[in-house]
């Protein structure tokens, strides 16, 4: 009798003895379809809204939702929105994703750490597993995860933690690994947000109210003990202070409700009616929780939540764009992968004419001291 079975381990490229030590980051984002079609949305929006983090309900029925309502429904009105904002070189936010990463090997780069940086996508290419078998294809040894999440979440940043560990458990010969879960109250982010805020309004003058809106979550996740309410919290309370805020000049709140659950409050789109019907003439919106904008930021925000403040009675809305490339923000990145890379070699290896030059100047200044 012939017993098939299938290896636990997938095919790794040889261990050699004596290989040199690598140090790569993975900055890993949520991620986007390949394509704002109905087709390419309904295949991202199936894979991310399976992940029990992201939706924390009885698997069986929200098996009969997800596949028996929100997959034959919501694919063509997101794509349509996906349409509206998708550019020539695709998704912004995987577009900005990529960018950020090369701009953080770039600045490691003058800092002297010689770092391999690739983004990854949680959902959706490119997936964390593929770019975690070509670092590892490359020789890597050790692993910085950076979440492209400032504020910790089970519903983001856990799960990101959770599909390296899922790539570990068919790894036979591991990289060494470290994670950053947060960085929400980190000085250099905080002054990135507040210098994109002050240039903003160097340009258009002040508003009437700021809004900080966050990424909304289910409110039961507080109770559970996930800390991103606090963490939004802080963030916005650092930033205000930054920018010498009074607390009735800003306001926190939070997007992208799905669902009839209770989720954190208050709400984005009814904060903003309310402002404009109580006579604020001017808002202007930013979004902290995300480092790229995408959906999110550029059409629910920027399209939607404009087009409601208005039609409330408001006067003028300012869309505050995400960090994306600011120079402030990929040197706080710089700073904050330098932090947590500490005490792995990430130094570049100096070329062989240098080492040839040296070895020959300590040979001379030994000899020398052996002729005195």
């Amino acid at each position: 009798m012939t017993f098939l079975f299938k290896p636990r381990f997938a095919q790794e490229p040889p261990f050699k003895h004596g290989q040199p030590e690598k140090t790569a980051v993975l900055f890993c984002n949520l991620g986007t379809p390949e394509a704002p079609t109905p087709t390419a949305v309904r295949r991202f929006l199936a894979e991310f809204l399976s992940d029990p983090r992201v939706v924390e309900i009885p698997r069986a029925l929200w098996w009969l939702i997800l596949h028996g309502i929100i997959l034959r429904v919501r694919p063509a009105k997101s794509a349509a929105k996906y349409t509206s904002i998708w550019t020539p070189d695709g998704s912004p936010l995987k577009v900005w994703t990529a960018k950020q990463a090369t701009l953080l090997q770039g600045w490691l780069g003058q800092r002297g750490h010689a770092v391999k940086v690739l983004h990854a996508m949680r959902y959706g290419a490119t997936s964390i597993a593929s770019q975690l078998d070509l670092l590892k294809a490359q020789g890597v040894t050790r692993i910085l995860i950076l979440p492209a999440y400032p504020q910790y979440s089970a519903t983001t940043t856990a799960t990101v933690f959770d599909a390296v560990y899922a790539w570990a458990a068919r790894t036979r010969l591991i990289p060494e690994l470290r994670f950053v879960n947060h960085y929400h109250d980190d000085a250099g982010y905080i002054a990135a947000l507040a210098a994109t805020v002050r240039k903003h309004w160097q340009q258009n003058g002040r508003p009437d109210q700021l809004v900080v809106s966050f990424h909304g979550v289910p409110e039961r996740t507080l109770h559970l003990g996930d800390p991103y309410h606090c963490e939004c919290f802080k963030t916005a309370r650092l930033l205000a202070e930054s920018l010498g805020l009074a607390k009735g000049q800003f306001q926190v709140t939070f997007q992208s409700r799905l669902g009839r659950a209770k989720w954190l409050q208050p709400y984005t789109e009814p904060t903003l009616i309310a402002l404009a019907q109580s006579g604020v003439q001017r808002v202007d919106v930013l979004c902290p929780g995300f480092n790229c904008d995408g959906l999110e930021t550029l059409e629910e925000i920027d399209m939607e939540g404009r087009a409601a403040f208005l039609k409330a009675g408001g006067k003028a809305f300012h869309y505050i764009p995400c960090l994306n490339d600011n120079d402030a923000w990929i040197t706080a990145l710089c700073d904050i992968t330098t932090r947590h890379l500490a005490g792995w070699p990430t130094q570049a290896p100096a070329p062989k004419a240098a080492l040839n030059a040296l070895t020959a100047s300590r040979a001379a200044a030994l000899a020398a001291g052996a002729a005195d």
